[in-house]
Formats: structure tokens, C-alpha cells, sequence
């Protein structure tokens, strides 16, 4: 096997996010449902007998050349002790800076990859163990399934989720987490819910407890917000921004896409936007076993 191509980068959105707490070393303690949805980037992963990693992007966005799907190849190159190498080829789809969970998807399609293509078989909690080095996003992208997280996303239980779909509006200010979370308008303390809470009422539990925040830093983020709002009755950001969605239920074919059509007419230029599925399942979910 010298290369593996197309494979899948998908998005996820935060239908909830709570904080819940802080922990003594800073990490802020959440609780989430991650749905994963079909808005993907796309990696080629080309086996290198030389032991080097490098990366080229099909379309280049200015990303940094040690982007998360590099460090996780020299992570499990590393901890593995191969002496094989990769050239990673990055077809980047989803928005960074958006909440998405992007590069976190990228470095664990990366480690589902490599794992096939250096031949070392790890089991997936093994790789969870290690793409928790990278992110806290990283794992669940890793454990494949639509989950309940908590903790620092360490903690994933997968759950089923009806089919939906959704409408995704990114404005292009990219807010660093950092700021988010060292926001004085940040609440660390919404009491810690249940899963048959959130599953008795999908479309409407809960609340994203970082969207003031980012709100107050950025009014893109707010105006994205009222546009899907008055468009779908509803609107939310995913995970720390700058992306927001709306879930359009069993709206018609021809009445979403002629809403569409007049949202669109009003979205600034340089914006994203976006109808996505939710998936079931990650794609590469049956690339390590279990």
C-alpha cells in the first residue's frame, strides 16, 4: 500500500454547550452533544520510505505548515517508533476558525489513515489516547459516533441521532478560543444535565454558553445569528465560533430552497453558507477496531 486518497474530514456542530466548572490547572470543564455533518475536507496521504512528513494544500488558505494533521503524524510516528513517513495533501473544505471542529477532524483522519498505511493496527482507544495530546476535540472524531461529551472532551458516550439537517452561515471574523474563555462575560456554572434531558427535546435544549462572548467580540457573529433566526425561527453558534446554524427540520425541498435563495441575497460577500446532513456515522468510523 503506498497511498491513501479521498478520505474524510468531516465538520461537527454543537447542539448544546455547556460549562459546567473549572478544573484547579485551568481546563474549563463541558458538556455537549457533538453531531457530526457532511460539510468535509478531504486528505491524500502518500507513504514516504524516508521517514519525512510534509504537506501540501490543494487551494492555499495562508494555514500554518505544522497544522494539526501534521503534528498528529509526527505524534504517532513518534509513539508507534515507524520509520515510515507521509506526504499529506489537504483539500480544505471547512472554514478554520469557525467552531466546526476542522483541524481537529483533519489530525484524526490523519491518524485513521497512517494507522492503515504504516501498517501498525492500533485499536482505537489507543488512538483516542493519543489524539486527546492534540485537542480536545480530536477523540470524538476518533470514536466515530454522534456522542454526549463532557469533561474536556475526553469523555464520549455515543448516542443516536434522528436524521436532520441544517444550514451553516460563517462570517469570516475567526475568534481565538483563548479570548472566549477568558471572557468576563464567560458562566462557568450551568448545572450539569442528563441525556434524556437533551434527547426529550433535541432541537431545543439548552444553550451555547460561549455565544455571548463571542457575540459581545464580534457583531458578525451576532448578525449571523439574527439572519438564520428570521430566516428558520432558530439559530445557535457551534463550539467557541464563528460559525452558527440553524436545524431546518422537515422543511420541504422547494420552501428551503427558495429560502436559500433570499438568505443568500442578503449574506455579505466573503461569507460562507451551507445546507449539510447530519451523518450517522464518521466515514473511516470502521478504520480501527474497537
Amino acid at each position: 500500500m503506498r497511498a491513501l486518497y479521498d478520505l474524510a474530514a468531516p465538520a461537527k456542530l454543537n447542539l448544546f454547550l455547556h460549562v459546567t466548572g473549572r478544573r484547579a490547572d485551568g481546563y474549563h470543564l463541558l458538556q455537549s452533544v457533538f453531531r457530526l455533518i457532511d460539510w468535509c475536507d478531504t486528505l491524500h496521504l502518500e507513504l514516504r520510505g524516508t521517514g519525512v512528513i510534509s504537506r501540501s494544500d490543494v487551494v492555499d488558505l495562508g494555514l500554518p505548515a505544522d497544522d494539526l494533521s501534521v503534528r498528529a503524524a509526527r505524534l504517532l510516528q513518534q509513539a508507534s517508533g515507524t520509520r515510515q513517513g507521509v506526504h499529506i495533501t489537504l483539500d480544505k473544505q471547512v472554514p478554520w476558525g469557525a467552531g466546526l471542529g476542522g483541524g481537529s477532524s483533519d489530525a484524526a483522519t490523519t491518524l485513521l489513515g497512517l494507522n492503515r498505511l504504516w501498517g501498525l493496527n492500533w485499536p482505537r482507544a489507543r488512538l483516542a489516547a493519543l489524539a486527546l495530546q492534540l485537542g480536545a476535540d480530536v477523540p470524538f472524531f476518533i470514536a466515530g459516533h454522534n456522542a454526549w461529551v463532557e469533561g474536556i472532551g475526553e469523555q464520549i458516550t455515543p448516542i443516536e441521532l434522528a436524521p436532520a439537517r441544517y444550514v451553516v452561515l460563517k462570517p469570516p471574523v475567526a475568534i481565538p478560543t483563548n479570548i472566549i474563555f477568558s471572557s468576563p462575560l464567560l458562566q462557568r456554572n450551568t448545572p450539569p444535565a442528563i441525556v434524556a434531558s437533551f434527547l426529550a427535546d433535541p432541537g431545543g435544549f439548552g444553550r451555547n454558553d460561549l455565544q455571548p462572548c463571542a457575540t459581545s467580540h464580534s457583531s458578525q457573529v451576532q448578525d449571523a445569528l439574527d439572519m438564520l433566526a428570521v430566516a428558520f425561527r432558530a439559530s445557535r453558534m457551534s463550539g467557541s465560533g464563528s460559525a452558527v446554524f440553524a436545524e431546518v427540520g422537515l422543511m420541504p425541498d422547494a420552501e428551503l430552497s427558495d429560502t436559500m435563495q433570499r438568505l443568500l441575497a442578503t449574506v455579505p460577500a466573503g461569507w460562507t453558507m451551507r445546507q449539510c446532513d447530519g451523518l450517522a456515522v464518521h466515514p473511516l468510523q470502521g478504520w480501527a477496531a474497537d
